[in-house]
């Protein structure tokens, strides 16, 4: 069975990029632009890694990854945050088991999702 990764990553030529990466690494992904829709699929569906930005237009990946942790049912499922301000992950804000850098290096962001899947 295909691994799952659900995105929250509002630009969408970055999303665009990240999905295509992923499916050629044959992983199965569910994308959004916004939290609400975000949340909707967590709700409704599957998750193997979540993947956050941290802006976002209706959110903040910080506290979104916050909930996911807090919540028994997605407690245990690997987040990984992205965000260009890498200074917002100190002080422990978020329990993610990983940040990627943007721009990140598309080598590198393979390595670090497949080791979250394991």
């Amino acid at each position: 069975m295909e691994k799952k990764v659900v995105i929250l990553e509002d630009d969408a030529d970055i999303r665009e990029i990240i999905e295509y990466i992923l499916v050629e690494e044959k992983l199965a992904v569910q994308s959004h632009a916004r939290a609400e829709s975000f949340w909707k699929d967590v709700q409704d569906n599957h998750a193997d890694l979540f993947l956050l930005d941290v802006m976002l237009p209706d959110g903040n990946g910080i506290d979104i990854c916050n909930q996911l942790k807090a919540n028994q049912s997605t407690s245990h499922i690997p987040i990984i945050i992205m965000s260009a301000h890498h200074q917002l992950m100190g002080d422990g804000k978020c329990p993610a088991e990983d940040f990627i850098k943007k721009p990140f290096d598309i080598h590198d962001f393979v390595q670090r999702i497949q080791k979250q899947l394991l």
